[in-house]
C-alpha cells in the first residue's frame, strides 16, 4: 500500500509549531497567541507593565475584586496566572466584597502621594459584575473624583448580564459608569480587550478619570488568535487639548469642591479629546453619496456587520447605496466632532445598542440645535413619533 499523502509543511512552519506552548498566552513576548476573553483580561496587566518598562517606568500591578457572571472564571485564570503575575511585578488580591476591591484600588491610586513610594506608579485593574457594579457606586464616585495617579490609572471592568443567564435581573452598568463620572469602553472582540485595555489605562493616566470597560458573555467567553505585541498600540497625546499646569491627577491635600471643579471644567474634555486624538470612535464604512448613517459599539457592532452581511451588504454594496456605519469603543461620553463629521449630510441615522439607550440619548442631544434642514431624523428606542420602535 502507497503511504498516506501528508501536506508539505514549511520549515519555519514546523518550528513555530513545534514551539507553541498552554503558556503562549501570558509568556509569549510578541506576535500571536490564542487565547479566551477572560485568558486576555489576565494578560492585559502584563501587557501594559511591558510597554511601561519599554517606557522606562518602573511600575506595579494591583488586581482585585468579585467574582460574577460573565466575570466568574477572572479570579480563577488570575490564580493560575501567579506566576506570570508576580513576574510582572502585578498583586492579584481577590476582594471580601466588590466595595471592599474597589476601595483597595482606590488605595493604590494613592501610593505615589507618599515619598517613600518604591515604584512610579500602579496601575489597577477592578472587575465585578452588575450587582457589584451597583454596590460600588460610591467609591467609584470618590475614587473617580481624586483622580489617577499620573504613571498609574484606574480600569473597572463590568460583567453584564444581559440575558438574566444567572442573575435576578438582567444588568446594564453603562448608566451607572455614567453616573459616576467613569468613560465606558466597549470592547467587541477579544483583541479589543487587550488594545482597549491599553487604551483605557493611558486615558486614565492623561485625563485623571478612572475608566469603565463593559464585558458580555458573548466576548468574554469567546476565544481567538491575538495580537500580545507590546507595540501594537500607538498612544496618540493630544494637541488640540491643554491640561492644566498642575495637571489632572490626584493630589493631596484636595478639596471636595476643587475635585468637583476639576472633573466637571478639564476631565472629560481632556477624555473626550484623547479619544478624538486616538480615533476610538470612527466611521467604519463610509459612501460618496451616503443619506443612511448607523451608529453602533460592542456586541451590537458584531450583530450589525452580521446583519448587513445577511443582507448582502458588503462595504461595496454600502457604498454604493449610501449607507455609512460608525464604530463607538467609547460608547459614553459621545465624542461630539467626530459623530458631528459622521452625521453631517445624512437624512437617517439608526442607532443600534442593547437594553436601555445611552449613545441615542448623547447623540439627539449633540445634533439638537442644528437647522432643521440639515439635521438627520435618528431612530434608535425611539421612532420618528417618539414611541418606543
Amino acid at each position: 500500500m502507497n503511504a498516506p499523502l501528508t501536506p508539505a509543511v514549511s520549515e519555519a512552519l514546523r518550528r513555530a509549531l513545534e514551539g507553541v506552548s498552554l503558556d503562549d498566552k501570558y509568556s509569549l513576548e510578541s506576535g500571536r497567541a490564542f487565547m479566551s476573553g477572560t485568558q486576555a483580561l489576565v494578560r492585559l496587566p502584563m501587557l501594559q507593565r511591558e510597554r511601561d518598562r519599554a517606557a522606562g517606568l518602573n511600575t506595579a500591578g494591583f488586581i482585585s475584586g468579585y467574582r460574577g457572571s460573565p466575570l466568574g472564571g477572572v479570579d480563577q485564570a488570575l490564580w493560575k496566572a501567579q506566576e506570570h503575575l508576580a513576574r510582572h511585578q502585578i498583586v492579584f488580591q481577590p476582594g471580601l466584597n466588590e466595595d471592599l476591591a474597589a476601595t483597595a484600588v482606590w488605595g493604590s491610586q494613592q501610593v505615589n502621594l507618599s515619598p517613600k513610594a518604591n515604584v512610579d506608579g500602579v496601575f489597577a485593574l477592578w472587575y465585578g459584575k452588575g450587582p457589584g457594579v451597583d454596590r460600588s457606586g460610591d467609591v467609584f464616585k470618590h475614587g473617580n473624583a481624586a483622580g489617577s495617579s499620573r504613571h498609574g490609572g484606574a480600569l473597572i471592568l463590568a460583567g453584564d448580564d444581559h440575558g438574566a443567564k444567572s442573575s435576578t435581573l438582567p444588568h446594564q452598568s453603562d448608566h451607572i459608569f455614567k453616573a459616576c463620572g467613569l468613560p465606558v469602553f466597549y470592547p467587541s472582540s477579544v483583541q479589543e480587550y487587550l488594545d482597549l485595555g491599553v487604551h483605557a489605562w493611558a486615558m486614565s493616566r492623561y485625563s485623571g478619570l478612572w475608566m469603565a470597560m463593559k464585558t458580555v458573555t458573548e466576548v468574554v467567553e469567546a476565544s481567538a488568535s491575538v495580537d500580545v505585541s507590546p507595540d501594537r498600540v500607538q498612544i496618540v497625546i493630544p494637541q488640540d487639548f491643554e491640561l492644566p499646569a498642575d495637571g489632572l491627577n490626584i493630589r493631596w491635600p484636595d478639596s471636595p469642591l476643587e475635585q468637583e471643579a476639576r472633573l466637571l471644567d478639564y476631565k472629560f474634555y481632556a477624555a473626550l479629546a484623547y479619544v478624538r486624538a486616538n480615533k476610538l470612535n470612527r466611521t467604519v464604512i463610509d459612501s460618496s453619496n451616503a443619506w443612511f448613517g448607523i451608529v453602533t459599539g460592542g456586541k451590537a457592532y458584531l450583530d450589525t456587520r452580521q446583519a448587513l452581511e445577511d443582507l448582502g451588504l458588503d462595504e461595496e454594496a454600502c457604498e454604493q447605496i449610501g449607507v455609512r456605519l460608525f464604530k463607538c469603543d467609547v460608547v459614553w461620553p459621545l465624542e461630539a466632532q467626530t459623530i458631528s463629521d459622521f452625521a453631517r449630510g445624512l437624512g437617517e441615522v439608526l442607532v443600534v445598542e442593547e437594553k436601555r439607550q445611552i449613545m441615542e440619548y448623547a447623540l439627539k442631544e449633540e445634533l439638537y440645535n442644528w437647522p432643521d434642514a440639515e439635521r438627520p431624523n435618528i431612530y434608535g428606542k425611539f421612532d420618528e413619533k417618539d414611541g418606543y420602535s
